[in-house]
């Protein structure tokens, strides 16, 4: 704990409320810094069904006397709750005798607002029990749960097989195993309330009142908010996450990656506040009582926002490609079980535009391999099978261009198209052999007109 040593007291109030949080305390949170009347860390617990809440004073110095315990007792006697409160004082050094006896008198005397002291030795067992490790002065996240990678009630490699199903002209026996590989990314599932109420002369002009859940990714660099379809993803499933064993995983994945959390505990608690403060910062109007027009940031203070829990997990990233001929397809979603939240998709995209999307129709060509387009995907002359017009070799016969697999399939077709008789080759322009014969018709009913026949 002789890391602790060097943090200003500030630094050792935020790694102090993430050793409650981790403790299971309830609306964990600071007061404000500016004028903290003797308490700096205010949470809540249910004992026995009824609320209790607990004013915490932190100090890191060397000794503490019995003036820290006496102001503590105080505040604790004006702090407005309803329900039972009791203190705790907190320090990484030692306390004096008098403080000691004042704290104990108070237990003896069945005080209504009793005081318990916590000094280094005591922070030391608390780290061990609930496997805190302290680095620097802040808790590194240390985590071994993820969440499953994979169904297991199914194959690894059926969610890209599904993929496949509704790609035309493509079966389930010409798709080879894919390469699948599992990287567990860090992410941190955070719930926060807020609660300001924003006033002037005038009144109450603005209230928050919310709780936040979000998830962040939290590899190194800087955090990023998870997008919600990932956030559903990731809190809805934290009830059934399993050991990361990454060797067990091995014999299912052909590459099995594993990423550190890139910040500490405390670091994204502050990050998250931060976040929030900016999320609930807003302008607004009001007519004060001059009838004049006022506008007025509200910008909640960070006593005002309280970190109700940050729980680490291991989102697994799953990235499958299969090789067809001469392309590639990356499918890579990230997953939870049979729940999963599509990352990239390679296969419902044109080779040869990039247009993309479930919604489009594409065409495997047995050709090249190629999964293209209906503008790119055309049908081959001799075979009458799709062909992609990237690998297709073209000719134009009775003014149309035709497609063909390759110049065999064309010289092919050359033969056969020279042993056509005439009205045969002209349907391989069906568009022009229908305008030739209704312009014959016109001709043919003009001339009958003019000799007066009709």
């Amino acid at each position: 704990m002789a890391v602790l040593d060097d943090l200003s007291g500030f630094e050792f109030e935020d790694v102090m409320e993430d050793v409650f949080r981790n403790l299971g305390y309830e609306n964990v949170r600071q007061a404000d810094r500016t004028a903290d009347e003797g308490r700096d860390v205010i949470m809540e617990e249910v004992v026995d069904g009824q609320r209790r809440a607990i004013i915490v004073e932190c100090k890191h110095t060397d000794a503490v006397g019995r003036p820290v315990v006496q102001k503590l007792h105080s505040a604790i006697a004006t702090f407005d709750f309803e329900g039972p409160k009791q203190g705790i004082v907190v320090t990484t050094g030692r306390f004096t005798n008098p403080a000691q006896e004042y704290a104990e008198r108070l237990q003896q005397n069945v005080d209504p607002h009793p005081i318990e002291l916590l000094d280094g030795e005591d922070l030391r067992e608390i780290a061990d029990e609930i496997g805190l490790d302290l680095y620097n002065g802040r808790i590194e996240i240390l985590c071994d749960e993820t969440l499953r990678p994979y169904d297991p009630a199914a194959a690894v490699d059926a969610p890209v097989k599904e993929a496949f199903h509704d790609i035309e002209n493509i079966e389930a026996t010409d798709l080879p195993a894919p390469r699948s590989e599992a990287t567990f990314r860090p992410v941190v599932a955070v719930t926060a309330d807020t609660n300001a109420v924003f006033e002037t002369s005038v009144g109450v002009i603005h209230r928050i009142n919310e709780r936040t859940r979000f998830a962040v990714h939290a590899d190194r660099g800087h955090p990023q908010v998870a997008d919600d379809d990932v956030a559903t993803l990731v809190t809805e499933n934290l009830h059934v996450t399993v050991d990361l064993d990454t060797n067990r995983f091995g014999e299912v994945f052909d590459e099995v990656k594993e990423h550190r959390f890139g910040q500490t505990q405390t670091e994204y608690k502050e990050w998250a506040v931060e976040r929030l403060q900016q999320h609930h910062t807003t302008t607004v109007t009001y007519t004060g009582d001059n009838n004049v027009t006022y506008n007025k940031t509200c910008e909640p203070n960070r006593s005002d926002i309280s970190v109700q829990s940050i729980k680490p997990v291991y989102l697994p990233e799953v990235r499958h490609t299969t090789d067809l001929k001469e392309y590639t397809y990356p499918y890579e979603y990230y997953a939870t079980g049979p729940s999963r939240v599509t990352a990239e998709d390679g296969i419902h995209r044109c080779v040869h535009c990039d247009m993309n999307g479930v919604d489009e129709t594409y065409t495997y060509c047995p050709n090249c391999g190629a999964i293209a387009c209906d503008s790119h995907t055309k049908t081959e002359r001799l075979k009458q099978k799709p062909v992609c017009t990237g690998c297709a070799v073209t000719e134009r016969f009775a003014l149309k261009t035709k497609y063909f697999y390759d110049e065999d399939n064309l010289e092919a077709f050359r033969e056969e198209y020279t042993d056509m008789p005439i009205h045969k080759k002209a349907m391989e322009n069906k568009l022009l052999a229908g305008g030739s014969v209704v312009a014959t018709l016109l001709v043919v009913v003009g001339l009958l007109v003019i000799s007066g026949v009709i």
